[in-house]
């Protein structure tokens, strides 16, 4: 009797919370047309103001390239906007392209041209994984044994790996702390998050400790930036939360260690298509995905500072989404059309949705900086005709 009356309760909470997970899904997906009709609606937003938040961008050489610019140009294109901060990474591979090989003359004329232009710089010291598609940018001479899916990466497993990343990464912040424009290092990428959906291993606590303090003893004044993707929906939320279990997410590892964190926000993505259509995720508003605004609170109001000799703890987006993510790698760049999971008027929604977060009365968010994410995707699109986005960022540049 006791068993059954237990088992009619289990199979009503199961019930009861899979009626909620549809509730939620019901409330944050989508189906639309992938592609649609540019307007001027970007014009018409308000802007909300952006206090002391520094804005920027990153920027990434490689997208250029896919794009078809020669990263110097589209560089310097970018750099004539009034902006404050730019994001930089030391590529791995692009560093290292064969044995005994140390070049780092790519990292080196963007620094330097960022800084004439004004800016300050962070620059993501890698080692093995730094923003910008596939993300992982270890040398072939470097990699070592294969990585095993589902595994985590430590100084047990790969041993020769974390000697390397550990020694490149060195070598980058010893070579451009001398530099004034320089104002933060990001150690990895995601540090803890799994490498997009094309892989499942992980980097173990141990591996990034031992990058963080190799940064720290290179360089022991500057803060540290570490970033990590933040769920703006239900699915999204439950599979990362499964997939980083053992040792808790990039934005989890963040609050532990990080001077500065930073958030990824991607509020809108293509989940899958059928035809001319699509089904996206957008749930970034939703009450139930407000939790994390009180961790982030917490942490900046137990902030160290000079207690322990260390920088005052500060947040960040390090990626604001300004480009479209559908379920492509390369964002498409149809003429005369946008694509829905980012359009120009979202550039500005998405930034006016980061900016409220300072302003919430009960849980605050204070943020040091907003950059946004997809400046080589407004060259593209103004190279066919359509300078939306550029004309969108440039309005919240003029007008925050």
């Amino acid at each position: 009797m006791r068993t059954g009356r237990a088992g009619a309760v289990a199979a009503s909470v199961a019930t009861s919370v899979a009626a909620g997970v549809g509730l939620a899904l019901g409330a944050e997906a989508r189906v639309r047309p992938m592609q649609r009709p540019l307007t001027d609606r970007w014009q018409e937003i308000p802007i909300v103001a952006r206090g002391t938040t520094r804005l920027g961008i990153s920027f990434r050489p490689r997208q250029a390239e896919a794009f078809h610019f020669e990263p110097g140009a589209a560089l310097t294109r970018l750099l004539a906007f009034p902006f404050d901060v730019i994001r930089l990474a030391a590529y791995w591979d692009r560093f290292e392209p064969g044995r005994g090989c140390f070049d780092p003359s790519e990292l080196d004329w963007q620094v330097e041209a960022a800084g004439k232009a004004g800016k300050s710089v962070i620059i993501c010291t890698g080692a093995v994984k730094a923003f910008g598609y596939p993300e992982y940018f270890v040398p072939a001479h470097q990699a070592g044994r294969r990585i095993r899916e589902g595994s985590l990466v430590t100084a047990v497993s790969h041993p020769e790996l974390l000697a390397a990343a550990v020694g490149f990464t060195t070598k980058v912040v010893e070579r451009y702390r001398g530099h004034p424009a320089v104002v933060a290092w990001q150690v990895e990428h995601e540090a803890f998050d799994p490498l997009g959906l094309e892989h499942s291993w992980r980097l173990s606590a141990s591996f990034v400790d031992a990058e963080l303090e190799a940064v720290r003893a290179a360089d022991p004044h500057r803060p540290i930036l570490m970033n990590g993707f933040l769920p703006t929906s239900l699915p999204v939320r439950l599979s990362q939360s499964w997939r980083t279990r053992h040792q808790g997410d990039s934005l989890a590892g963040a609050l532990q260690r990080a001077d500065i964190v930073g958030i990824d926000f991607y509020p809108r993505h293509g989940l899958v298509t059928a035809g001319t259509r699509a089904l996206y995720l957008d749930g970034s508003t939703m009450p139930w995905h407000q939790g994390w605004k009180r961790r982030l609170s917490g942490w900046m109001g137990s902030s160290p500072g000079d207690d322990e000799g260390r920088p005052p703890r500060r947040v960040m987006v390090a990626e604001g989404q300004a480009e479209p993510w559908e379920t492509v790698t390369t964002p498409p760049n149809p003429p005369g059309r946008a694509m829905s999971s980012c359009l120009p008027e979202h550039l500005i929604t998405n930034y006016n949705q980061c900016m409220r977060w300072q302003s919430d009365q009960r849980q605050p968010v204070r943020l040091w900086s907003y950059l946004f994410w997809g400046a080589e995707y407004w060259l593209a699109r103004e190279m066919q005709g359509d300078d939306r986005y550029l004309e969108a960022f440039r309005r919240v540049l003029r007008q925050a």
